[in-house]
């Protein structure tokens, strides 16, 4: 007893020793928990991203919504519980929109991945990869999941092209309104020949929105060098815009007292403008240049009562102009005489020069067509339109290679001119049956590669009909409500990058077709 004595009170005399261990104990504990707390952590983040990947989604929400009550309320138990809580809110959070499965806003941090971990060893190829990027982490795992399912999903698929289609479209687009003013002058683009089905199209400001007519619009028509529009109708007034596709300023507009437009055209060289009224054979002259309005009463050898509709030769020498009872007036723009006339039987409803100057092409109201030679007057062909009953409208493509022909009922043939010339009834290449009123208005573009065809009898009644392929595309107009309303004219820009219609609401609506580079 006397030497265990001593040994007690020896030992209670050590007793600060322990005290010491179980501090350090103590501090070990709480290290552990705090070690253990951010495996979970990392092993939660890999279990997220593996649930995202192969599903399990409505189980995973669930589980967080746990999760999250479950760490607030022991993270409130720390001395920093607001900071680390704020932090815990934001890493759990689940995004409201669902994103692509591989796709995630913080794929550009460049940070590493312990890849030693017994959940992340099996997308590991070898020793060397003991520690990998998020990004390439991500890789292996999109490819894991690509390989279960015996390949990517088509949603997968689908959705990347799409994107990847989109932003082609997008960038190529930028790259078109980036560079399209940069070319003028009168000459066809080089782009590659259009594609058939769908036309790449967007719709532009008004080109006259600067100044909209306050009557039916009766002409829309491009200048042949210059950026520039020209609109006139029944408010008595001619008017000028640039054209940008944005903004389209105006540029100037002269008013004719008491003088209805019916219908104006620039000169071959675009300096002038020949506009027309409706009830009189007076017309008038606008010099450009000189900013001068030359009204021309009487016309020597011009015996009509009054003068509509006109055509203007391509090299500018001679103007056409469409009289009563079949009759055809030739008058050269030098001397503004008629130096001949030319007769069809019934009455003309539509004239069209052929691309060199040499030829005349009209059609009668009674579906017959005939072809003149303008030096000598003499008529080198007669054939009837097939299948019509009433003429309204006769158009040339540029490069000399079709002839439309538009009908009451709403049929445009297209021929081969080539062998209307040939042939003593030529038949149509094909019978365009997509309106359903009359076909007043036909416009081929400057390629020859689009026939613009439109009927002022119906709302959105405007088609444009891929020539190659004698097919219409099929995705103009396609609007949740009436934008066109009743075309009563149409014109394409010099090398086709722009298409306008001039209707009855006073508007000359402006279209952007993208597969043209040049204005």
């Amino acid at each position: 007893m006397a030497t265990l004595m001593p040994h007690v009170r020896k030992g209670k005399k050590r007793a600060p020793d322990p005290e010491v261990d179980l501090d350090e104990e103590a501090n070990k504990r709480e290290n552990n928990v705090k070690l253990l707390r951010v495996l979970g952590e990392q092993d939660a983040s890999v279990k997220l991203l593996e649930d995202l990947v192969f599903g399990a989604e409505d189980d995973l929400v669930e589980r967080l919504e746990h999760e999250a009550d479950d760490m607030r309320g022991n993270l409130l138990d720390e001395e920093d519980s607001s900071d680390d809580e704020t932090v815990n809110e934001s890493r759990l959070q689940v995004p409201a929109a669902k994103k692509a499965v591989w796709e995630d806003d913080d794929d550009e941090v460049e940070e590493e991945v312990d890849m030693a971990h017994r959940f992340r060893k099996d997308f590991t190829k070898g020793s060397a990869e003991s520690r990998m990027t998020k990004q390439k982490l991500q890789q292996r795992l999109k490819e894991q999941f690509q390989k279960s399912m015996g390949g990517a999903p088509s949603w997968a698929e689908k959705e990347v092209k799409k994107k990847k289609k989109k932003k082609e479209e997008e960038e190529e687009d930028e790259d078109d309104e980036d560079n399209f003013m940069r070319k003028t002058g009168n000459f066809v683009g080089t782009s590659e020949s259009l594609p058939k089905g769908i036309i790449r199209i967007k719709k532009c400001l008004n080109a006259n929105n600067d100044r909209p007519a306050d009557d039916r619009l009766t002409t829309v028509q491009f200048h042949p060098s210059a950026q520039v529009v020209m609109t006139a109708g029944l408010d008595h007034s001619i008017s000028l815009f640039q054209v940008d596709g944005k903004t389209n300023p105006k540029i100037q507009s002269i008013h004719l007292e008491k003088f209805p437009v019916n219908k104006a055209c620039f000169s071959a060289n675009g300096e002038q403008v020949i506009a027309t009224g409706m009830r009189n054979k007076l017309f008038y002259i606008y010099d450009m240049m000189e900013g001068k309005i030359i009204p021309v009463p009487a016309v020597r050898g011009l015996t009509e009562q009054r003068v509509k509709e006109f055509e203007v030769s391509p090299e500018g020498d001679f103007i056409l102009f469409t009289g009563s009872s079949g009759y055809l007036h030739l008058m050269t723009m030098k001397t503004k005489e008629v130096i001949r006339s030319m007769k069809v039987s019934g009455n003309v409803c539509g004239t069209a020069f052929s691309a060199d100057g040499s030829k005349i092409f009209s059609k009668s109201e009674e579906g017959e067509l005939f072809i003149w030679d303008v030096r000598s007057s003499k008529c080198l062909s007669r054939f009837p339109d097939e299948g019509c009953v009433g003429g309204t409208s006769i158009a040339l493509s540029p490069d000399g290679q079709y002839l439309a022909c538009g009908s009451q009922s709403g049929v445009v043939n297209v021929y081969s001119q080539q062998a209307c010339l040939r042939e003593a009834e030529p038949k149509p290449l094909k019978a365009v049956m997509n309106l359903l009123t009359a076909a007043t208005a036909l416009r081929f573009n400057p390629s020859s590669e689009i026939l613009a065809i439109a009927s002022r009898a119906d709302d959105e009644a405007n088609r444009l009909v891929h020539l190659p392929s004698l097919t219409v595309f099929s995705n103009f107009p396609v609007f949740r409500r009436k934008t066109i309303y009743r075309s009563q004219c149409l014109d394409f820009s010099p090398n086709g990058g722009f298409y306008s219609v001039a209707n009855n609401k006073g508007a000359a609506l402006l279209f952007r077709l993208l597969h043209y580079k040049d204005f």
